[in-house]
């Protein structure tokens, strides 16, 4: 596997809408050239899976393309409290009441428990790659580097729909609580278009609007951003404390009578959902081409907010139930409802403005992550490199914010929460899977230094490490009872595990900051995020298999093609250099000579 590496501002653009701007690549300069690439097709992608990007690619050549550099203007103090303002919003304040009434009742507590703990190790893997490779990419550049274009792709057409369905799904659920605030029901405010089916039906024009003035919040710069989120997140703090302390002071223990009452398959099943309630903080790791210091600011922004969220989720889940029987909580309003169910019906109007106020720092900061992602992912031509484009002025990249805020507006527009939130779960449990398979395959393959013998034993330790953790979810998923097989499967994890640590050396060590108790920990988390797949409804699988496929058909058309030129591109421009500087060595020895 070969590096690839960006050239010195490869195509440099301004804001223009001309066609080389969205198709500039060789393959598209004509038919005769787009037909000749296709039957390159296969060529072309083995190339494409088998090249690898490198950290200075990434560091130095990609950021290039944008023409703009991005502001460095953000400490650890601004990441922790994105992080805060990023992850605290629709997830607590709406699936917490469907998951308690519907699945998991009073252990919904243990549900954020185990979602957390996934959470928290993949916040470890993330931090050491954002430390590492400080760009505006995200896990899009972290997967570039260790498993290739391909892989990165698939990666980042998830990574787009995670952001597009979570902002939906927040945008929704804030007209759900605006709805509350005002003395109506969500529908109140929503146009019911009956020919639409059931699930798409409810037109949702308060959630485009919120888009709208978010999109204006986010293109005026970061750091504004960052004293906006700042005070949101603060009151915020605020309400949560208040709804700990006063919904205590109502609790019922007798709520707590009937623990779990659908088992412990229910408490996954929860789990599984749950982890919506957490994603938000690998935008966080977009930020880090705009922080001052990556290596000490990194890490203890992700993870100070990780703890503080956790944190926070467990007190206001057990608090919910112990206020209200869990066959009462509203699926809707459940922290509202729960304060007019014990008499408190004024306080219902302050969790109400809490909650608006958390959702409008998730989707602030959302909309940050999500726009700095596309500008990587065009910087390196899978998208068109029209949304790579950083304004001068401002800083940030103005493009693609409007055009991922707009495909999120379109879908908060039509899509119930229940669809989106499940649909979500399934695309962020997959990257941040490859997320921890890419940092074994950081720390223990280098191209060149490691040897085939430790390669392949790397090789063979990893895909057990898959096989028994995508067997232990499958048989959860197949509702059998009985403990022979989790033994195995189990066994198998950990012995392979332990193979790892002890039969294959490490071939790089962090620079700046690195995950502890490796290979530990990433594995730990390769096997909690897949279990937690296990618990998925099937729906869900097939509406994510339809996305992969349609990413797959536009890769093959286009985005191949256009990655395939850039690199091409970027070698010649490169020969033609060092062929230059060698040219010019060797007349200056000639002068010398002569």
């Amino acid at each position: 596997m070969g590096p690839e590496n960006g050239d010195d501002g490869l195509r440099r653009r301004g804001c223009s809408c001309t066609k080389d701007d969205f198709l500039p690549e060789e393959s598209f300069k004509s038919m005769g050239n787009y037909f000749k690439a296709l039957k390159e097709t296969p060529s072309r992608f083995i190339d494409r899976v088998m090249t690898r990007s490198d950290d200075s690619a990434e560091i130095h050549d990609m950021k290039a393309r944008s023409g703009n550099e991005m502001k460095k203007s953000l400490t650890w103090w601004d990441l922790m409290w994105f992080g805060v303002g990023a992850v605290i919003g629709s997830g607590i304040f709406v699936l917490t009441g469907q998951q308690a009434r519907d699945q998991s009742g009073p252990a919904v507590v243990l549900s954020f428990v185990v979602s957390g703990v996934s959470a928290m190790l993949s916040v470890f893997c993330y931090t050491e790659f954002a430390v590492e490779i400080p760009v505006a990419g995200g896990s899009f550049a972290y997967l570039r580097v260790e498993l290739g274009d391909f892989m990165a792709f698939i990666a980042a057409g998830n990574i787009i729909l995670e952001y597009v369905v979570g902002g939906a799904a927040v945008a929704r659920s804030w007209t759900s609580y605006f709805a509350t605030l005002l003395n109506h029901k969500p529908d109140d405010f929503r146009i019911i278009a009956h020919s639409l089916g059931e699930d798409y039906s409810h037109l949702d024009p308060i959630a485009v609007g919120v888009c709208a003035i978010i999109c204006v919040l986010a293109v005026v710069g970061t750091k504004g951003s960052s004293v906006f989120n700042y005070i949101a997140s603060m009151i915020h703090m605020v309400v949560i404390a208040f709804v700990i302390i006063a919904g205590l002071t109502r609790a019922d223990l007798k709520n707590y009578s009937d623990f779990a009452p659908f088992g412990v398959r229910g408490v996954f099943k929860s789990a599984s959902v749950l982890f919506f309630a957490y994603i938000g903080f690998d935008a966080v790791s977009t930020m880090a081409e705009e922080t001052k210091n990556p290596g000490k600011d990194i890490p203890i922004g992700l993870v100070g907010s990780m703890v503080v969220t956790t944190v926070c989720y467990c007190l206001m889940a057990v608090t919910l139930c112990l206020m209200q029987p869990y066959r009462q909580i509203d699926p809707d309003a459940p922290f509202s409802v729960a304060f007019s169910a014990v008499g408190w019906d004024w306080a219902k109007y302050i969790v109400a403005f809490g909650a608006l106020k958390g959702m409008t720092t998730v989707l602030l900061v959302g909309a940050i992550g999500q726009a700095r992602y596309m500008t990587h992912i065009a910087r390196a031509h899978m998208m068109p490199p029209w949304l790579a484009h950083v304004n001068a002025k401002t800083g940030t990249p103005i493009n693609a914010t409007v055009v991922m805020l707009a495909a999120t507006a379109l879908i908060a527009f039509f899509t119930k929460l229940e669809i989106l939130a499940d649909l979500l779960s399934v695309s962020t449990l997959f990257i941040f899977m490859f997320v921890a398979v890419a940092l074994l395959v950081r720390r223990y393959y280098v191209t060149g230094e490691t040897s085939s013998r430790d390669r392949n034993k790397f090789l063979m330790f990893l895909g057990l490490i898959l096989a028994s953790s995508i067997a232990t979810a499958v048989y959860w998923a197949m509702e059998r009872d009985g403990w022979i097989v989790y033994a195995v499967t189990v066994s198998v994890w950990f012995l392979s595990t332990v193979g790892m640590k002890f039969l294959v050396p490490q071939a790089r060590a962090p620079k700046l900051w690195g995950v502890p108790l490796v290979p530990w920990l990433p594995s730990a988390s390769i096997a909690i995020n897949i279990f937690l797949l296990g618990s998925i409804d099937e729906k869900s699988f097939v509406r994510f298999g339809i996305w992969t496929g349609a990413l797959l058909v536009y890769y093959f058309l286009f985005g191949l093609h256009a990655t395939y030129d850039t690199a091409k591109a970027t070698l010649k421009e490169k020969e033609m250099l060092k062929n230059a500087e060698e040219g010019s060595v060797a007349a200056d020895k000639t002068l010398r000579a002569t």
